[in-house]
């Protein structure tokens, strides 16, 4: 279980779970790709709980666009995949 960062220290810099989650997830991403890492010492040994450190420290900053263009797009992928089922579902 994370300890630290407490999650409630990141939600008040980030706002939403949702940003929170894919923030983390991206920049964890990164560090699993070899990225340079932003601080000199981590408590986690996992990239994700490197990337929530990164966060608490200030080290990364949030994009609001990116989050709604990205979270816009999986709608639209959600909703061609449903239209794309239904339309099977008929054919069958």
């Amino acid at each position: 279980m994370i300890s630290y960062p407490s999650i409630d220290k990141l939600l008040d810099q980030i706002g939403s779970r949702y940003s929170l989650a894919v923030l983390s997830a991206k920049r964890a991403h990164e560090l699993d790709d070899g990225d340079e890492k932003m601080l000199t010492s981590y408590q986690s040994p996992r990239s994700v709980g490197q990337a929530l450190e990164e966060i608490a420290a200030d080290k990364i900053e949030i994009d609001p666009d990116s989050i709604l263009m990205e979270r816009n797009a999986e709608r639209v992928e959600l909703l061609e995949e449903t239209r794309e089922e239904a339309q099977e579902s008929q054919h069958e």
